[in-house]
């Protein structure tokens, strides 16, 4: 199966710092820094099981801080060229390193980080970390070279300004005057010559808001001759070389991809050369491009690069209409402007750069930009982007201290995020606004890599032919049609406050185009499982009615067949009360936990035994609490109830990795009332008072695997 890929990015330091009361800048000692460790086995089968493919470790390799850590050997930064007391995880000090603060043990950091990329692979996604080409920081010093690898700058000639085997430029006879006055008792920071700074400042003196305490890095391209901007990439430069055994170096290791930071900063003509020898040796790895000008956007796939952030095109068109200062047709033109390309964008609707959608700076609340999400995920098959805190509506309006509130998740202090924190370490800790918006981000993600439509099909944009119509305002609703072979998904979203009741013509180019045949379907809305009947004709309407910022995603067969199918063969005789009651347990440890269903389970009549995998062991009250709600669940008397789906029409929150791998194309669905939804085929009560007295009989922890093993009976 072809897997769309989708990145869920996580600020690595920030993750797992449980420290929910920070000082605004405060220093490591007192904020608290989260660490690799953090992200056992449990935490990214949670990030998997919200329809993740990759994670992209943000800030992992060794940068300037003004924590001290001397005493394992790692040279001190001066405070006059760190930004914050954590510091920019963009100015790198030692490219050949891990940093120390997110190693519970400094010395075994290296090994920390490859224990990471295992758990990560062992929990089913790949790994993508940054590579920053453009700059590093001001002390930049490797203790860590690899044999036969010389260090940056180390045989450069300083007395020149550019040279193209130089690998910084230099401001010769001019010492480096930073922009921030060093502390009381501190010694002044002395750089001569400077060197010149990563934004692309060719003299002494940059402003505080230039980069300031980072150094350019020389590509062979001289930004200050005389004629203009020159290039001298024969014989090649002295930094090719080098960027390039860091990118193999870090490949080596086993990752999978590369974020590539302000590429487009980078020449071309040397993404070309490192890209091809890095796949040629590790032909798996994606090479992920920071490009901002779109007049460049070819230029940098024919370079090498998978995929390209499409941060002025696709991000900034979906936070205008979020926003309601475009109308939402005008992400046609955004994704026709790629078209021939399309399949190499990254969409996203946050980054580490970027405002919080739920900020005050930014819409507001992130229930907002479901349409949004809905649309930059389903549209096309190339890649969407997560980060971390978003699925949960995360704000981003602390005061951190360097960063301020500005509605942006710090990347220069020792900090947390709270929403996080409480979504992966505190049992239960989430609202039940953040929980829902969670709830919907894992349906839409899941969508994106279950539905063939989306990975592989072909997309057909509606927008064109219902501009002019008098049920559809392309001001604030937008629809689109994807399709492979017999499945189909009839997509549309409404980024308006009220309620809508719209129509959807379907016009005769897209019956032609994807071959629709004139039919009444039953198709499936995969967000809400509601059955509705289409009639599919040439230049038809569909009419259906949207929810505030809410979307519909109707999937119907267009060669489904009326007979039905025979069900799957089951050679089992469960106890009717418990196996009901298994049902009522998974949903349970589900919302009080944030687990999955169990998968290994024994339901027997006298006593049955089933197993979580939890990110805790419970504790006795929570114990109790089991066996209290599982009784007043039983005591509401739900009904149990059946229906019969094919396989392209599952109900919201079943996947197909659920059933087994000989399930015929009819599923029987089993319901507890609103509580619970699972593809069964066993025996079942009528209702759940059926079941009796739910009795836990022990529990059983095994601390290595954080699996939690329940023993229960019914008493009917």
């Amino acid at each position: 199966m072809n897997k769309k890929i989708v990145i869920y990015q996580v600020f690595t330091r920030l993750f797992g710092n449980r420290n929910s009361i920070c000082k605004k800048n405060g220093t490591l000692a007192e904020n608290g820094v989260g660490k690799m460790n953090d992200f056992d086995i449990v935490r990214l089968r949670k990030i998997h099981d919200m329809g993740f493919t990759h994670v992209w470790f943000t800030g992992v390799i060794r940068h300037a801080t003004t924590t001290d850590y001397s005493q394992y050997g790692i040279p001190r930064q001066h405070p006059c060229v760190v930004k914050g007391k954590a510091g920019s995880p963009y100015a790198i000090t030692d490219y050949y390193d891990i940093d120390p603060d997110i190693a519970v043990n400094v010395p075994d950091r290296m090994l920390e980080f490859d224990e990471l990329v295992d758990r990560t692979h062992l929990a089913g996604m790949k790994v993508i970390i940054d590579f920053v080409p453009n700059h590093v920081a001001r002390e930049y010093h490797s203790i860590h070279l690899p044999e036969g690898i010389r260090d940056l700058g180390a045989d450069d000639d300083t007395n020149k300004h550019f040279d193209s085997q130089n690998n910084f430029y230099y401001c010769p006879g001019h010492p480096f005057v930073s922009p921030v006055e060093a502390q009381q008792g501190e010694e002044p920071y002395i750089e001569n010559p400077a060197k010149c700074t990563g934004n692309d400042k060719f003299n002494a003196e940059p402003g505080v808001y230039d980069w300031y305490e980072t150094v350019k890095l020389n590509y062979g391209v001289d930004y200050c001759d005389a004629g203009g901007r020159s290039y001298h990439f024969n014989p090649i430069p002295n930094t090719w070389k080098k960027m390039t055994d860091i990118l193999l170096f870090w490949a080596s290791k086993g990752i999978d991809g590369f974020r590539c930071d302000m590429a487009e900063m980078v020449p071309s003509a040397f993404w070309a050369y490192a890209t091809a020898i890095v796949k040629e040796r590790f032909p798996h790895i994606i090479f992920i491009g920071e490009v901002y000008d779109t007049c460049q956007y070819r230029t940098y796939v024919e370079s090498g690069f998978d995929y390209l952030y499409d941060k002025v095109g696709m991000y900034d068109c979906l936070h205008d209409v979020v926003c309601e200062r475009r109308p939402a047709n005008s992400i046609t033109w955004c994704w026709q402007s790629t078209d021939g390309i399309k399949d190499h964008m990254l969409y996203f609707l946050e980054n580490h750069d970027e405002q919080r959608i739920a900020s005050d700076f930014y819409c507001g609340d992130g229930a907002k930009a479901v349409p949004a999400l809905v649309v930059a995920a389903l549209l096309q098959k190339n890649p969407f982007m997560v980060y971390f805190g978003q699925e949960l509506g995360e704000r981003g309006m602390d005061a951190e201290g360097f960063s301020g509130v500005d509605g942006r998740t710090t990347i220069f202090d020792y900090w947390t995020v709270d929403s996080v924190r409480r979504a992966f370490f505190t049992p239960n800790g989430l609202t039940d606004k953040e929980r829902s918006l969670q709830k919907t981000y894992r349906e839409v993600l899941r969508i994106a890599n279950h539905e063939k439509a989306v990975r592989e099909g072909d997309c057909f944009d509606l927008m064109y032919v219902n501009t002019h119509t008098w049920q559809f305002n392309p001001r604030s609703q937008y629809a689109f049609i994807r399709k492979k072979d017999d499945e189909v998904l009839l997509i549309v979203v409404n980024f308006s406050r009220p309620e809508v009741h719209i129509s959807v013509v379907i016009p005769t180019h897209a019956f032609d185009f994807l071959g629709l045949p004139e039919r009444d379907v039953v198709a499936s809305d995969l967000l809400t499982g509601e059955k509705v009947e289409l009639s599919l004709k040439r230049d038809g309407a569909v009419a259906m009615t949207l929810l505030p910022y809410g979307a519909k995603i109707l999937k119907f067969n267009i060669k489904m067949k009326d007979d039905a199918y025979a069900l799957n063969e089951h050679a089992k005789n469960e106890f009717p009360p418990a196996h009901t009651a298994e049902h009522l347990l998974n949903q349970l440890m589900i919302r009080m936990f944030g687990c999955e269903r169990s998968r290994n389970a024994h339901i027997e009549r006298k006593k049955s035994k089933i197993s979580y995998v939890l990110d805790h062991k419970p504790s006795r009250q929570e114990e109790k609490a089991i066996e209290d709600e599982m009784n007043r669940l039983i005591s509401a008397d739900m009904p149990v109830t059946y229906e019969t789906v094919d396989r392209q029409h599952l109900p919201e929150g079943i996947s197909l990795d659920r059933l087994p791998k000989d399930a015929s194309e009819s599923i029987r669905i089993v319901r507890i009332g609103d509580y619970d939804v699972c593809p069964c085929i066993g025996k079942h009560v009528r209702s759940t008072s059926q079941i009796g007295k739910f009795v836990l009989l022990g529990t059983n922890w095994d601390e290595p695997t954080h699996t939690f093993r329940i023993r229960f009976k019914v008493i009917p």
